[in-house]
């Protein structure tokens, strides 16, 4: 199978490094900024194109990894499943509804798969978590809570040309740095059915238009609750930290790390050495087995373990907190 990568900043260099590393071919790279494409042809193999246009034109292929700012993730999506690619999204899977619309339609047509970069399913804290869960040694769960705490200044913003602005990055904190963590709740709880929030720029006022920060209390199908806060006002990256409450005891994932308590004093904790680490540590170390199951399943035939419309049970719940932060009432998040 021939891969496509549209968008070569930071994140595409994970994308490559871990294609590479599992065998696969690149044949073409693409950027509005025609060196950096170069870059990563000269180093992986491919040629390099400055339009996704072009390089689609121009390539025969069968998956595109499109590794670009968030507004372009899905009309760049339709037009390679018009083209009749697979394809891999890093996060956020749309910006607005009307767009999630636009991209499961298009896949319908098209039937092709659409898979989307929630890698930190594939930590081995999580694997180990959800194993756990499901054997009932704990008991129902009860509900969760959930911190991001990070680090982002104004540079980041600044330096981009497109981060910090509703239309290109389409939020803050929430659609950028912790909506992995919210995927972690909806992939270890269930279904989100409904949810309050509030929302707040703290350090970043001036500089940008979206949030620094967000907190929501979330319930979901089971009727078990979650407490959620994110920002990037801390002074550092700390680790993730998401806590799920049993009948009978409770597991806490912080970083790499998993501590069970149980009943009688029971207590275990675990430190998973991350495998196959790229890229900047708050990213996680997932990506490569990611793209391996995303691969294997396209050369089975079977469906991704992470498909488009799985990805927008969390992509939901996040626009519900935007638009309960925006009215000041609790709203639904299962639509």
């Amino acid at each position: 199978m021939k891969t496509l990568l549209v968008g070569c900043g930071s994140i595409a260099q994970v994308h490559a490094q871990a294609l590479h590393q599992l065998g696969r071919e690149i044949a073409g790279f693409a950027d509005i900024r025609p060196e950096r494409a170069q870059k990563m042809a000269d180093t992986y193999g491919g040629r390099a194109y400055a339009s996704l246009d072009d390089m689609l034109a121009n390539e025969q292929a069968d998956v595109l990894h499109i590794c670009t700012p968030h507004y372009l993730h899905v009309p760049m999506a339709v037009a390679a499943l018009e083209k009749g690619l697979h394809v891999l999204m890093e996060k956020p899977p749309a910006i607005v509804r009307e767009e999630e619309s636009t991209l499961f339609r298009a896949r319908e047509q098209a039937k092709k798969q659409v898979g989307v970069c929630f890698q930190n399913r594939y930590n081995p804290a999580t694997v180990q978590a959800l194993s756990l869960l499901q054997t009932g040694k704990l008991g129902a769960i009860k509900g969760a809570r959930a911190f991001v705490t990070w680090k982002r200044d104004k540079p980041y913003y600044t330096e981009s040309g497109w981060r910090g602005a509703w239309k290109t990055e389409g939020g803050g904190v929430l659609i950028n740095q912790s909506i992995h963590t919210l995927d972690l709740l909806c992939y270890l709880l269930g279904d989100p059915v409904q949810v309050s929030a509030t929302t707040a720029n703290h350090h970043l006022q001036g500089v940008i238009e979206v949030e620094d920060s967000a907190e929501a209390y979330i319930t979901f199908a089971g009727g078990q609750t979650a407490l959620f806060y994110a920002t990037t006002a801390h002074c550092t990256d700390a680790p993730v930290y998401v806590q799920i409450v049993c009948e009978k005891g409770t597991v806490t994932l912080e970083g790499d790390d998993m501590t069970v308590t149980g009943e009688n004093g029971y207590l275990t904790h675990t430190h998973f050495a991350p495998l196959h680490h790229v890229g900047k540590d708050c990213w996680g170390a997932s990506h490569l087995m990611l793209m391996q199951d995303f691969y294997d399943c396209l050369e089975k035939g079977k469906a991704f373990g992470i498909p488009y419309e799985d990805a927008c049970r969390t992509l939901n719940l996040m626009l519900g907190i935007y638009e309960s932060a925006r009215t000041g009432q609790a709203v639904p998040c299962d639509r």
